[in-house]
Order: structure tokens, then sequence, then C-alpha cells
């Protein structure tokens, strides 16, 4: 039962002529006694609060960065008129800073029997799961001396998605794989290929490219055309430990990663391979198999949206098992991990024999731009300092880099920025040279 800074002015100013005429008991009576029934009259009047029905509707998922509207709807079954102010509560992630007041909080009005909509409109700053927090109402008089007030447990979730920033490198990526696959046929068969179609001889065609018993049974010479194998198994492997919790720019490592790892599924989807999902760092966080091509995308990105990293370490031969249990047949293992000397040496390379025996195996890894930055620093001591620590870090992940290569593994190392093309022309590269 809230006393609302109306009645306590009103309290004050006439405290004022009390204190100077007659400051004895009868004089504060006098003014405060008619206040208080006053007040007493405005909290009878106004609408119980524990008896209002709530419900939600609206959004269950967004994109990072973007918004999610979520409507309250209040349904006032008194007699009396609802004046009401209302907290609709939420984590404080799910605002950008300094906006949650404004956002948050509603002054509206409902008359006996109606029911009004209330939106609030989330700005999430994190992934993950949003769920809702208490719906407090403070319901006034009509004098707006005295209030009610009262909480309601509305439950509700909104799903923040990772925000595929890397799709706008997509158009560009299938017009080469369209030029790859089938629309730009080839003549020569080789590893990595399939047959394509038959289309007349044209002078200068290789010979070896005739198909003599389509030739024997039309009256034109006809050649066989090959196009890069379909129906090819990509793994995605993300590694949520302690490594992928560094922060590159303002993101953890493991964001650049997902992007890049959701452009790549995006692209093989759409050239018929089928992509498969494992996150894993001392056990598998998430596991997404056998979806379809138009399914694949919405299961990765809400599989992606909970995903935190885990301050431990990785442990490499449990997750190469896991991987060799997940992909029993011939594979392209995509690993979105770090490419840092200890993590490497200690963990993967004993292990990557593994691997690279029954699979093909990328490994992909977010460089620092501030490295690259600091590399180039001249101008006083500091400076200079801070250039050799930085080339020398260049140098071990370049080292690191070349251990993997002599393994026949391919090395991806980019920028946030720049990972995901990066990760989607290697991608095309492997798929044309028949390697996948």
């Amino acid at each position: 039962m809230p006393l609302t800074g109306r009645a306590a002015l009103l309290a004050a100013l006439g405290s004022v002529p009390v204190g100077i005429w007659d400051p004895g008991w009868t004089g504060i009576l006098a003014v405060n006694g008619p206040l208080a029934v006053a007040c007493a009259c405005d909290f009878t009047l106004a609408a119980p609060v524990r008896r209002l029905v709530l419900t939600r509707s609206g959004d269950t998922s967004a994109r990072l960065g973007e918004t999610a509207d979520v409507t309250l709807t209040v349904t006032n079954p008194s007699r009396r008129p609802l004046r009401a102010r209302l907290r609709d509560a939420w984590p404080p992630s799910s605002w950008q800073p300094g906006t949650e007041i404004e956002a948050s909080r509603h002054r509206f009005t409902v008359p006996p029997g109606e029911r009004r909509r209330i939106t609030t409109r989330l700005r999430p700053t994190r992934r993950g799961d949003r769920h809702a927090d208490r719906v407090t109402i403070r319901s006034y008089g009509p004098l707006g001396l005295f209030s009610r007030q009262g909480a309601h447990r509305v439950p509700w979730t909104v799903r923040v998605l990772p925000p595929f920033a890397s799709r706008k490198h997509l158009p560009s990526k299938l017009a080469r794989l369209r030029e790859l696959d089938g629309r730009t046929s080839v003549l020569i068969r080789g590893q990595g290929t399939e047959f394509d179609s038959l289309r007349d001889y044209v002078p200068g065609d290789d010979t070896r490219s005739i198909d003599w018993r389509a030739t024997a049974r039309q009256t034109a010479v006809a050649v066989r055309t090959w196009r890069p194998e379909r129906d090819r198994h990509i793994l995605l492997v993300l590694d949520t430990g302690r490594t992928s919790a560094g922060r590159v720019g303002d993101a953890p490592r493991l964001d650049a990663s997902m992007d890049a790892a959701l452009l790549l599924a995006a692209l093989a989807s759409r050239a018929g391979d089928r992509v498969d999902l494992l996150a894993y760092d001392r056990r598998p966080r998430a596991l997404v198999q056998g979806r379809t091509a138009r399914d694949v995308l919405p299961s990765l990105v809400s599989a992606m949206a909970t995903l935190e990293p885990e301050l431990v370490e990785t442990d490499a031969r449990g997750l190469t098992a896991t991987v060799l249990r997940t992909a029993p047949r011939r594979s392209l293992i995509v690993l979105l991990t770090t490419l840092g000397a200890a993590p490497v040496e200690e963990g993967l390379l004993p292990v990557l024999a593994q691997l690279t025996q029954r699979h093909s195996v990328l490994v992909a890894s977010v460089a620092d731009p501030h490295i690259a930055h600091m590399a180039t620093a001249r101008g006083n001591a500091d400076a200079v300092y801070e250039a050799a620590a930085a080339a020398q870090a260049q140098t071990e992940r370049h080292r690191t880099a070349e251990q993997l290569r002599h393994h026949g593994v391919t090395v991806v190392d980019a920028t946030p920025d720049d990972l995901a093309p990066a990760l989607a022309d290697a991608y095309l590269a492997l798929k044309a040279a028949g390697r996948l």
C-alpha cells in the first residue's frame, strides 16, 4: 500500500499553518485527519491488483542487435477502473545500456471488464535465452493519494540468436559456387567429380571425353561433362574451451567462429552437401545431425544461441573420439579452434593422425587484428617492444600453422571480419580440387 508523493506533499503543506498557529495535537488532527480519510477512500476505490489477469504474446526469437516486441495483455475483471503504472522486468542484457527505465515502465488505464495491450520492446545485447521476470503493477485511486501494488509472474522466453553478420558475403560465394558446380562443366574426369551430362562435340574437345555408346545412338558425336561431387558430409566442430573465451575486439573468439560456421553451412547446403555441427570442450555442448538443406541453418542458429565459452581446457582426445563417432564415413572436418602453440602441440597434434587418416581436416582460427597493428608500431621504446612481442606471437602462429599443414591439414587464419569469407573460399578450393 504505497503512499504517493501527492499525499506526502499535501501532508507537508498542511503542517505549515499548523506549526504557525496551533502546533498542538488538535491542529495536526484537524489537518491530517481529513487527509487520512481521503487516503483510505482512495485506497478503497483503487482497482485490486491480485485479481488482474495477465498474458503474454509476441516474438520468441530475435537476432543479436535486432529488436523483439513482447506484448503483455492486462485484463481488469473488477468493477473499478484500473489506473496503473507497470514495470515489465527482464534481465539487464535485454536492453541497450541506459534504456531500461524508459522501455520497461508503462502507464495505462483499463476500464472495468476490459483489457489493454502493452508492448515492451527488447533490444538484447547478448546471445542466449532471456526469461521474463516479475510484472509489478501499482494501481492508483481516483485522487492519486494511495495505491495498491502487487507482482505477477508471466513466463516468457526470447531466444537471442547469433547475428550472422557474414551473410552479406553469401551472394558472392554462391556465384562462385554456380561457376564451380555444374554451371561450368569440365571435360576431364578427376578425383572429386561426377558425371554431369552429354553435349555435342566441339572441335578442340579432348577426344578421351567422347562417349562412343551415346554417339552410336545418335547422328552427332557426344562428349561427357563432369562436375564436382555433391552430397559430401561436412562436420563443423566448435571448440568451446577456454581459448574461445578470449576477446578479439568487442566479442569472444567463439562468436567469430560461429559466424564463419554459419556462412560455411549456408554455402555447403546450397552446394548439396550435408552439414552437421558439434560443439565440444570436455563434453558435447551441442550436436546437430541429419537436418535437411532447408532446416540445417535454422537448427544451427538455434543450437549456437545458448553456447558460451567454458573456462576449461579442451579434451583433444575426447573431441577426436566424438568426431570419429559422429562422422564414421569420410568427411570434411572443419575445426574452429585456436592456433596457440601450447593447445595445438600438446592437445591437437598427438591425436591429429586419427582424423587425417579417415577425413579431410580444415582448421580455422581467429587472429587478433590488434597484434598486426602492434607489429607496425614505431616511434618510441615502448612501441618497439610491443612490435617485437607482436612479431614473436605472429611467428609462433605461423610455425604452428606450418606444423598442421605438414600433417595434411588446411589452415585458415584470419581476423574476425575476414574469417568467414576466407573459410568459404577454402571450402570452395577444396571442392574444386576434389579433396572433399
